[in-house]
């Protein structure tokens, strides 16, 4: 069965559409003696005889009978298929998922995404919104086309391409004291109430790191009260929970409006990766939407505090 190919196929259809292989041959431009041997090699691997031979017409047997609408189904869903990948090559059709947080989700790629649909309109975009490690999962398993987040894991399956750099500070009330400064020192936080990001977020591992990294003792597991997503923090914080800490692309999304940030002295920043399985390709939807991803990080007015590599 393995030398039957979609030419055996298309040969039987029309021989078997015409009820001639002089008429079938003509229509499909090549001889009579081709087409015949087409469909004889067609029977032999098939080891049942399709067509019924008279001088004056050629009809189905019981078995081309059964095999017609096969053979009808198999060129279509073939043809179908060529004519998606060629419409996926050319951008017409196809589906582009990109997975990051919400901070990149809500602050740099809307513009992007409504300006990439105008170009495309046939390409359904999908944006998973998820954590550090839930970027990474999703580029693993196929189900984003590619991430924009941190490394969280450095997986030696992934790849990371540094775009931007965010540098951590302090998320307030617009009343607090420390508003009136450019910039806060740690040691000015170790008498005051967190509020954080639970132990198991992205932002708040890497907090963590960098503080360690720089013999910074500000123990963060003593805050008050822990939030799973920055929403619930921006609310928190907003109600006089306590101040919080995070990154400044995080801090200026829309939950934090009305809120005050003031980075750091110490200067600790988050690296933002576009993050890519290794040895996977990118289909030309994809390729084009992360390049104007990057043209756009490159290109853009960045939020105070966040900077291009």
């Amino acid at each position: 069965m393995n030398n039957l190919a979609y030419r055996h196929l298309l040969a039987f259809i029309q021989v078997a559409e015409h009820g001639s292989f002089t008429h079938a041959a003509e229509f499909m431009h090549v001889t009579q003696s081709t087409l015949t041997a087409t469909i004889k090699q067609l029977e032999s691997q098939v080891g049942i005889q399709l067509f019924d031979r008279t001088t004056r017409r050629v009809s189905l047997t019981e078995a081309g009978e059964r095999f017609l609408p096969v053979a009808l189904q198999l060129v279509s869903d073939f043809d179908t298929a060529i004519e998606d990948l060629q419409a996926s090559s050319q951008q017409q059709r196809g589906h582009v998922a990109v997975a990051g947080s919400s901070s990149m989700l809500t602050q740099l790629l809307p513009a992007i995404i409504c300006r990439y649909r105008e170009d495309y309109p046939k390409i359904n975009v999908t944006l998973i919104e998820t954590g550090a490690s839930g970027i990474e999962e999703a580029v693993l398993s196929n189900r984003a086309s590619f991430g924009i987040g941190g490394n969280h894991s450095n997986s030696p399956d992934l790849t990371y391409q540094p775009i931007l750099r965010d540098r951590y500070g302090v998320v307030m009330r617009e009343d607090d004291p420390l508003c009136a400064q450019k910039e806060v020192d740690w040691t000015q936080l170790q008498a005051r109430r967190l509020a954080m990001l639970s132990q198991d977020n992205g932002i708040r591992l890497q907090l963590e790191w960098l503080l360690a990294s720089n013999d910074i003792p500000l123990l963060l597991d003593s805050a008050v009260i822990e939030a799973n997503t920055p929403t619930t923090l921006a609310s928190l914080v907003r109600h006089g929970a306590g101040l919080t800490l995070l990154p400044a692309l995080a801090a200026t999304t829309p939950a934090f409006v009305g809120l005050v940030f003031r980075p750091l002295s110490a200067h600790l920043e988050r690296e933002l990766n576009v993050i890519l399985r290794r040895g996977r390709s990118l289909s030309p939807a994809g390729e084009e939407l992360l390049i104007r991803c990057q043209t756009h990080c490159r290109t853009t007015t960045l939020p105070n505090h966040v900077a291009r590599i």
